[in-house]
């Protein structure tokens, strides 16, 4: 049995947080959720200007200079990462054919590599309330297209504009909280002292993480932690999450509109023809302080799901002014928010972070 999942029961087992989590298992759904679509709680972003990128040292393969000026319009982000709960109602309704591999912690020798999962495996989705991984880019946008369909909204990834807009919250500082590195735990879901125990006892995997207790081996119940000052939670660690952007090594030539960079993409020749790479933005429960950095970047292909950490959320456009177009669904708070609400506090009542 896993380090995660002896730490959850002990965590849980003086709480009724764990019967919510127990009976949420990503292989016991089981129509459990309403017919109602669930649709992501969602936090206006009003339009502005900031700084994107920086000139500091590259501690990655992408480059985040030149830092430059982008102004982006007003929208809609999810308050949280995408769920398994989320995420099974498309999976339901479209049968859509999902991975069935991806990349999976292995041992010592080989740290990972791309193996036989799939993202509603126990130990990718430990409960309906945990970000959904071990899918791809274009499953996720798959999901929005669908979500667009059934509700009369236009869902999409974010921009990797829109995103660090977002992440940064009005700040121009290391990471939205500040600069210390100690603070990195009372604020995200990271590569702590309990994961590196985790990778050790669990694959004999030895790396050097942050010195600090965020109280999780691997991914988390959405929301734990506080959010940033725009109200949004998790844009540092539990996942990485996917942009819309393909990649570019630096923003030399980036649109300063805070539109998706989609044109001269990078990727790799394969034999079996090009293999493009998009974005991923945020860092996951696997990293280190310097992934977490506002303006820190990552990238992986287009059809290549991991459950090292990545997964996503999505943006809903406003209307244009004077557009006939009228939702198909009231947007209502669903039930499905509440019990995450429920779940949130009853671990927060018992220190779980």
């Amino acid at each position: 049995m896993k380090y995660i999942t002896i730490l959850s029961l002990c965590i849980l087992a003086a709480c009724t947080a764990r019967n919510e989590i127990n009976n949420s298992s990503s292989n016991a759904f089981n129509g459990a959720l309403s017919h109602e679509v669930i649709e992501p709680s969602m936090v206006l972003i009003s339009a502005g200007e900031f700084m994107m990128g920086s000139n500091t040292p590259t501690p990655s393969k992408l480059s985040h200079a030149p830092a430059h000026t982008v102004r982006v319009a007003a929208f809609y982000i999810s308050k949280y990462e995408t769920t398994v709960g989320e995420f099974e109602q498309f999976v339901t309704a479209t049968n859509r054919r999902m991975p069935e591999q991806c990349w999976k912690w292995m041992d010592n020798k080989i740290e990972y590599k791309m193996t036989a999962a799939k993202w509603d495996d126990r130990d990718n989705a430990p409960s309906e309330f945990h970000p959904v991984m071990c899918i791809g880019w274009e499953d996720a946008k798959a999901y929005a297209r669908w979500l667009s369909i059934t509700t009369g909204k236009h869902y999409r990834l974010p921009t990797e504009a829109e995103w660090e807009y977002v992440v940064r919250s009005g700040t121009a500082s290391p990471y939205y909280f500040g600069a210390k590195v100690s603070d990195i735990c009372l604020h995200a879901n990271v590569l702590d002292n309990n994961g590196v125990k985790a990778l050790e006892n669990d694959f004999r995997i030895k790396r050097s993480g942050i010195n600090c207790d965020d109280g999780n081996a691997y991914t988390s119940v959405v929301g734990l932690f506080a959010p940033n000052a725009y109200g949004v939670y998790d844009m540092l660690g539990n996942v990485g999450e996917y942009v819309e952007d393909c990649q570019h090594d630096g923003y030399e030539k980036a649109p300063a509109d805070g539109s998706a960079w989609v044109s001269d993409c990078i990727g790799h020749d394969t034999p079996v023809g090009f293999f493009e790479m998009v974005i991923r933005r945020g860092g996951s429960y696997s990293s280190s302080a310097d992934a977490l950095y506002s303006y820190s970047r990552a990238h992986t292909g287009k059809t290549n799901p991991s459950a090292l950490g990545e997964g996503f959320r999505l943006v809903r456009e406003i209307p244009l002014e004077g557009s006939t177009s009228l939702p198909k669904t009231s947007g209502k708070s669903h039930d499905y928010f509440e019990r995450l609400n429920k779940v949130r506090n009853e671990l927060k009542k018992i220190n779980y972070r």
